[in-house]
Formats: structure tokens, sequence, C-alpha cells
């Protein structure tokens, strides 16, 4: 399968039908980012302990871009380790912008990968970033 059609297929299916989109239990932590260019507005919730995220959904609205790479992001980074998380997201935030990406940046991002492709469409690269940017600033919130 080519990489469009993975793309495709990976926005859609959580685009649409995330299973990280709805609430937590117990969460300790939360962070609203929004995308006034286009309207989208996602707000995070985690549960943080020992410096693991233990958990994570979130809720809002907006295309299937923004909608999707949330969902991903979380998939990827629940059980990781705050440090973890940070590299993977600084190693997500270097593929969009079309930055190098060491092979072993690339197997971390595992389905993020996908999102490869909209580095080559600006105002999308916002929508697929919005989350992204919203958890590094929720992170930064947690460690002051």
């Amino acid at each position: 399968m080519d990489s469009e059609n993975i793309y495709t297929e990976i926005v859609m299916e959580h685009g649409l039908n995330s299973p990280y989109k709805k609430s937590i239990e117990n969460e300790n932590i939360c962070s609203i980012g929004h995308n006034p260019n286009c309207g989208d507005k996602i707000t995070l919730h985690a549960l943080v302990e020992d410096g693991v995220i233990k958990d994570m959904s979130f809720s809002g609205s907006g295309c299937a871009i923004s909608q999707g790479s949330t969902s991903v992001m979380i998939q990827t980074l629940i059980g990781k380790d705050v440090a973890t998380a940070r590299s993977i997201i600084s190693s997500f935030l270097k593929l969009i912008k079309r930055e190098d990406v060491s092979d072993e940046e690339r197997e971390m991002l595992h389905d993020a990968l996908a999102f490869e492709n909209v580095s080559s469409m600006p105002s999308r690269a916002k929508c697929a970033t919005l989350s992204w940017h919203t958890l590094e600033e929720m992170l930064d919130k947690l460690e002051q």
C-alpha cells in the first residue's frame, strides 16, 4: 500500500472513529488548543502519575486531520514517560517541518508517520500539529 493510501486510511480511522474521544477518570491535567484559521478546537485530558502518561483522551471538533492526528498522538504516547513523550513530540514536529528525522525517531512515531505528507500542505500542517503543540504546553504546565 502506498503512503497516500496509508495516510488516508489512518486519518479516516482515527479522525472519524477515535477510541480516545471520550472522558477519562481522574484526569489531573487538561489543556485547550485552538486554530483560529480553521476553527479546530481540541481539549486534551490526561492522567500523569510518577512521570508517566497513564491515560489520555480528547474532546472538541475540527477537521479529520486535526482529529486523526490527535487520536494517533494519544495512541502513540499513552504509557510513555514524559521525557520520551517530549522526544516523540519533537520528532513529529520535525517531520511536519520537513526537517531530518532519524530512523530511530521514525520508529518511535509509528502511525504518526502517516501525517508526513501533510508537510506539503502548510495550512493543513497547522491542523496536524495543533494537539501536539497543545500537549507540549500541557506538559510545561505539569512541570511548573
